[in-house]
């Protein structure tokens, strides 16, 4: 029997028993961290091994560090970093698009040393949704400029300083989400661009169409399919797989956000039935987990594109993390 076609959350920074009991039956294909569950280094390096021992197997284990608001792990144990397009704007100003790159990509190699040395081995970044004057705020400065070809370049900097460290990306939110006026976590937001307009926000998408895992927006797209978000659009799954170009794992946004209507069960459903490989729950409620892994296993495509993605996680490259963090001050002061 496959793995199952979620990835959950805990509830604490300590693994309860019961949980450990529930995961080791429902067994998840990984696991996602929130700010609930980080408290010192130590309790969270116990925390990662604890969930990968529940599971008996090497699972991913995945957070949310893309700095500025969204940096689940913060001082004074790990480093805390400016939100991504204040970054790319300084960077930009100071030492061109060259010394903006490194930055970047220096960025990412030390976000993923922190990550590594609590045996975090995913980072849900790059943010490759494309920036406008009306993005809602909960997004706009996770972005890294309203440049297509320079947010494509940002982001694979990024991923490629974070593999540097031993750490995967997951890139999201497919297909764009930088239209979007409404703030996901509490309502749905509507994109009436037509599909030629939309080819900015794909663009970032289809140069990093390579990367083993991605995860949907819950935005609906009127060019796509009118009042179906695009995680529950079988059209969106497709236009992500055929036009974009993206084969690897596809995994929902938190299934838990108030974009989606229905229980948390009907939304990751639609979800599967849609093409999404896995359903993302965050919350770490054990009741909503034990209802989600009715779901079971993953079907056999999704779960070839899990062990692709499991298998591509990167070999953490020894380097001078002294030198590398003074080189990332001396560019973005």
């Amino acid at each position: 029997m496959g793995q199952g076609a979620f990835i959950f959350g805990c509830a604490g920074a300590r693994l309860e028993p019961r949980e450990a009991r529930f995961f080791r039956e429902a067994d998840p294909w990984g696991f996602i961290l929130f700010a609930r569950n980080v408290d010192t280094p130590d309790l969270l390096y116990r925390l990662t091994n604890e969930l990968r021992e529940a599971v008996g197997r090497e699972a991913p284990i995945l957070i949310d560090q893309e700095g500025g608001r969204v940096q689940r792990m913060r001082e004074p144990d790990w480093r805390e970093f400016l939100p991504p397009m204040e970054q790319v704007d300084l960077t930009l100003e100071r030492h061109g698009e060259e010394g903006a790159l490194r930055a970047m990509w220096l960025r990412g190699r030390l976000i993923a040393e922190d990550l590594h040395d609590v045996c975090i081995d995913v980072n849900c970044a790059p943010t490759l949704d494309v920036a406008r004057p009306d993005t809602h705020p909960f997004l706009r400065n996770r972005c890294f400029s309203d440049s297509p070809d320079l947010v494509a370049a940002m982001g694979q900097a990024l991923v490629e300083g974070m593999a540097a460290g031993g750490v995967a990306a997951v890139m999201k939110h497919l297909p764009g989400h930088g239209r979007g006026t409404v703030d996901s976590h509490l309502g749905l937001p509507r994109v009436t661009a037509d599909l030629e307009e939309l080819q900015t926000d794909f663009a970032p998408f289809k140069a990093l169409n390579d990367l083993p895992m991605a995860m949907s927006a819950h935005i609906v797209i009127d060019a796509i399919e009118p009042e179906v978000p695009a995680t529950h659009s079988e059209k969106a799954i497709a236009l992500i797989r055929e036009e974009i170009g993206f084969g690897g794992l596809l995994m929902t946004d938190d299934v838990s956000m108030e974009a989606l209507s229905g229980t948390v069960v009907e939304r990751a459903q639609r979800a599967i039935a849609a093409g999404c490989d896995l359903a993302l729950h965050c919350n770490g409620d054990m009741a909503e987990m034990e209802a989600l892994a009715a779901l079971g296993a993953l079907g056999e495509a999704a779960q070839t594109r899990a062990n692709a993605a499991a298998d591509a996680r990167p070999t953490y490259e020894p380097i001078d993390i002294r030198e590398i963090d003074a080189e990332f001050r001396s560019l973005t002061g």
